[in-house]
């Protein structure tokens, strides 16, 4: 099981100081809230995308390429890469690119957004949203598995005889998880095509995430990719912890109820009480999630989100070591305690080219025997 971090990438006034920090200094603490992620020992970084204020990271691969460069270890996603207004093309290139620089350590969550202007600013109709993610996708999958594609459908200019390059690493292209909060259309297409599924699991209580992954799993067996428990899922989650839970609620309360999304609506108490949200202390962190797996089965990532609502970037730093040291070992070592043995482990690069070069070979092997059972019948018909 995986466990990492996600990030939105805002800009937002501290609350407590009323200082906002520059564009220049969120994309700075971003990265290093990446390598913080890998020197505590965390698994994956995962980013947003967004294109308005007061959202900084418009360009993904970008900063993951960049941070690629810092890190050995940590697997780089995207929290959302917007299917519906980006080019499928061009995200085959980017994330293949990526995917070379990283040496595989790179996957990608595609999701519709929540921003609704951003459809005109790509040409595109937002009431248009959940075809665009079929369509776009349908083809961004044959980009990265046909060398040579020839297309044509509705929301772009056709393609003949195109290749994308770079060719995906090692012939596997970066795994795919499809983030819905809501959509049971993305739950589905997720499951036609056996690809993961994450919930973010912040806005909405457990049993509206329970359904949406149940969807996904019946759906991932009914499309003959498995059983519904070794279907991909993944959740967020959002935390603030302290020693005492009691300092955790006094020092997190002024960003949660100036918080852009969800400030000024129901109180921090209310909140934590109807939705995955967290504040306390490191074994209140370690109780809750592992109440997850009550809700959704065993399942395969889990990230936090913790750098929002204007909280200064020493205080994040210092969640992640609490996280780091305190948590997901405890965490590992619960979620590990009856995993059964068939529920498949976390998306890794190397593990999905050994499993693509024994099929080759499990097909190459049935191709020899049909062939010489062919020869076979032929000399006994000859004889």
């Amino acid at each position: 099981m995986q466990f990492g971090i996600f990030s939105v990438g805002d800009v937002t006034t501290d609350p407590t100081n009323d200082r906002t920090p520059s564009e220049h200094e969120r994309i700075k603490a971003m990265v290093a809230i990446a390598l913080k992620a890998e020197e505590v020992g965390l698994d994956v970084f995962a980013t947003g995308e967004h294109h308005n204020p007061p959202f900084v990271p418009s360009s993904p691969t970008t900063m993951l390429g960049y941070i690629a460069a810092r890190t050995e270890k940590l697997v780089l996603s995207t929290a959302t890469t917007l299917i519906t207004t980006n080019d499928p093309v061009k995200i085959a290139e980017d994330y293949a690119m990526l995917q070379h620089v990283a040496d595989g350590r790179v996957d990608l969550m595609l999701g519709r957004g929540n921003t609704g202007p951003v459809y005109p600013w790509f040409g595109q109709d937002i009431r248009q949203g959940i075809n665009l993610a079929k369509e776009n996708y349908a083809l961004l999958r044959r980009l990265w598995r046909e060398d040579v594609v020839d297309w044509e459908g509705k929301f772009r200019t056709p393609l003949q005889g195109f290749t994308s390059t770079p060719r995906p690493l090692d012939g596997v292209p970066p795994f795919v998880w499809h983030g819905s909060i809501r959509s049971p259309e993305i739950a589905e297409q997720a499951a036609f095509y056996g690809d993961g599924f994450f919930h973010n699991n912040i806005f909405w209580p457990a049993e509206h995430t329970r359904r949406m992954v149940q969807l996904y799993r019946r759906r991932y067996a009914h499309h003959g990719h498995g059983r519904p428990e070794e279907a991909i899922v993944g959740l967020g989650g959002q935390v603030f912890m302290r020693k005492s839970s009691q300092d955790a609620v006094r020092e997190f309360r002024p960003y949660f109820d100036n918080a852009p999304v969800y400030g000024h609506g129901p109180s921090l108490e209310e909140f934590t009480e109807q939705t995955p949200l967290t504040v306390g202390s490191p074994q209140q962190v370690i109780e809750r999630t592992l109440s997850f797996r009550e809700t959704v089965g065993d399942y395969q990532r889990q990230l936090f989100l913790m750098d929002h609502a204007g909280l200064p970037l020493k205080t994040v730093l210092e969640q992640l070591d609490i996280l780091g040291e305190e948590v997901v070992p405890v965490l590992r070592k619960e979620f590990a305690n009856g995993r059964p043995a068939d529920v498949p482990d976390a998306p890794a690069h190397a593990a999905r080219v050994a499993a693509a070069e024994s099929a080759e070979g499990a097909e190459s092997a049935e191709g020899a025997e049909s062939a010489e059972g062919a020869a076979s019948a032929e000399e006994e018909t000859a004889a």
